[in-house]
């Protein structure tokens, strides 16, 4: 592991303490690209215009239209927590502009029977329910053969998206032939914000609705709906879909913050905060990451995201409540999966690697393997690994299901597309981001994909990709070690391309041992004072002297705070 110190612009910080910011925080935040003040203005003014996302006032029009014949409305969701949230955010919204509950309705695949997206079979469910016009919500991009099945039954097709189109044998885009579609990154769209997530997408299509039923007199600027009462769940959505925090971005999730902190949230976020234990007046961003967001998504991963969805759509606390523990508990049984399967994985890894020496990228398939949990633990292998990583498991059509992670370098979906080129009909179906992708296969094709996945990660990637590096802020002023500061780090908006502060200092390890048998509690002293620390998972014990890099926390245990290191890792001798 290398330790990369980010720069720092003098002038940048000064400016931001000028304007009044901590020392500090005026220095992390100028090391990440803020130059100005005004630039951490979150208000609603500052949001970028639906005008500028291509195919939203196309969408507005069709959705009015829709509001004025009184046609029935069908939501298409996902069933992770951004297809969750965004489903909610569509259904409330609607709701708030007119739409009458009997014409609103939604349906989400179930994983293992459905697959992923749009499909015929989720088409079928959507004409049982009566819908007239269908929205995909977090999905539709690739679904071209359930949008023409969708027109040709009647129904109009509203598709927002994030994802990226679907690349043709020539190379060309292929969008699907909806009567509208709204996504960032489709060609030819202006929208500054290309990380705008599939919440943010549908949150987007409202404001446009809201402006379109503006300039038909069904309202005006004074007794329009408050869709800023939506921005708890797309400040939820964004973050747990890893969204990166551009400046769009950041503002969504800060205002939906500060409602949450203010205690104006929906009764769902409100339950799962309660059932987690977590104190929403003290709301961060990482809670939507580790706290909230795995909760919802482990309904679509284990059980049904219906769940997930009730949850956030109830306006009944006690509903709300109920679903919330039933989320909880099935997150639990999550976790006690997801460990097994990692267990099984690494002693795959073990069989692959005798030497300890890791391929350039790594396939693994158990049949023991849950397709719920293969994303979480490809990730955790890639974390481990510092190479791209596949995780399939068996689904429940008789076709491997696998879900893929990479690292910074090596495009995970561009990958995928050269193995089917090289391999024309061994991936059934693939799609998805850089850092994230999924495919299908045959059982009888996994060595193949094994083999060629590995063939282009041996092509692509180099020994200065393949060196583990983590970006630090350098030493924390020991003046900063200190409850408050760690309260005003906690204010702030920290996500994927915003990463939160993590400092670096070379230690003394005074003191070490096992809790819990997996954790390593630490005393250390840094610059001649002493620290407790912790690193969570981690049971190898560390040398007397180190270089680590460390969050800084609040532990509180029985009414007392002290401030603690959390150790995040440790650099090369």
């Amino acid at each position: 592991m290398q330790f990369i110190t980010r720069e720092v612009p003098p002038r940048a910080a000064w400016t931001l303490e000028e304007a009044g910011l901590p020392p500090l925080l005026a220095r992390l935040l100028a090391a990440r690209g803020i130059r100005q003040a005004d630039q951490l203005d979150d208000t609603p003014a500052r949001l970028l215009p639906p005008s500028q996302l291509k195919g939203a006032q196309d969408a507005a029009r069709l959705l009015a239209d829709a509001l004025q014949q009184g046609r029935k409305l069908c939501i298409v969701a996902d069933y992770d927590c951004d297809g969750a949230t965004a489903c909610a955010t569509g259904l409330r919204g609607l709701a708030l502009l007119g739409f009458a509950p009997e014409h609103l309705g939604y349906v989400v695949p179930d994983r293992a029977l459905h697959g992923y997206g749009l499909t015929p079979p989720i088409v079928d469910l959507v004409a049982q329910q009566g819908g007239q016009v269908l929205i995909t919500v977090d999905n539709g991009m690739a679904s071209h053969e359930a949008v023409a099945m969708a027109r040709a039954q009647g129904m109009q097709v509203l598709i927002t998206d994030h994802h990226l189109p679907v690349v043709d044998a020539q190379g060309r885009f292929s969008l699907p032939e909806a009567d509208v579609i709204v996504n960032p990154n489709q060609p030819e769209c202006p929208f500054p914000s290309k990380a705008l997530v599939g919440v943010g997408v549908m949150f987007y299509v409202l404001l446009a609705v809201r402006a379109e039923l503006r300039q038909r007199g069904v309202f005006d600027a004074a007794t329009q709906p408050r869709l800023e009462a939506l921005l708890d769940l797309v400040a939820l959505g964004t973050v747990a879909d890893v969204g990166k925090l551009d400046e769009n971005n950041r503002r969504l999730v800060s205002l939906g913050l500060k409602r949450i902190r203010k205690g104006h949230m929906q009764a769902g976020i409100a339950a799962l905060y309660q059932a987690a234990g977590r104190d929403a007046s003290k709301a961060s961003s990482q809670d939507f990451g580790f706290t909230l967001g795995p909760r919802v998504n482990a309904a679509g991963r284990l059980a049904d995201m219906r769940l997930g969805i009730e949850c956030l759509l109830t306006d009944d606390p006690a509903r709300a409540q109920s679903l919330a523990v039933q989320l909880d508990g099935i997150n639990r049984e999550r976790r006690e999966l997801e460990s097994g399967m990692k267990d099984m994985a690494e002693a795959s890894l073990d069989r692959l690697m005798p030497e300890g020496e890791a391929p350039a990228a790594i396939s693994l398939f158990e049949p023991e393997f849950h397709e719920g949990v293969v994303g979480i633990v490809a990730s955790r292998l890639k974390d481990r690994l510092h190479r791209p990583t596949f995780v399939f498991a068996m689904g429940q059509d008789g076709l491997l299901k696998g879900s893929g992670r990479s690292i910074p370098g090596f495009h995970l979906r561009d990958a995928l597309d050269l193995v089917s080129k090289r391999h024309p009909g061994l991936l059934r179906k693939f799609g998805g981001h850089a850092m994230a992708a999924g495919c299908t296969i045959l059982e009888e094709h996994f060595d193949t994909f094994d083999a060629a996945f590995r063939a282009v990660a041996e092509a692509q990637l180099d020994a200065d990709t393949l060196q583990r590096r983590l970006h630090t802020d350098g030493p924390l002023p020991a003046e900063a070690y200190a409850a408050e500061v760690v309260a005003e780090l906690e204010q702030a908006v920290w996500g994927p391309g915003f990463e939160p502060p993590v400092f670096a200092d070379r230690v003394e390890v005074l003191n070490q041992r096992l809790v819990g048998e997996r954790h390593l509690k630490l005393s250390l002293r840094v610059n001649g004072q002493q620290r407790d620390g912790i690193w969570f998972g981690r049971s190898e014990p560390l040398p007397d002297q180190a270089w680590l890099a460390y969050r800084v926390a609040v532990d509180e245990f029985r009414g007392q705070q002290r401030v603690q290191m959390v150790i995040e890792a440790q650099a090369d001798a």
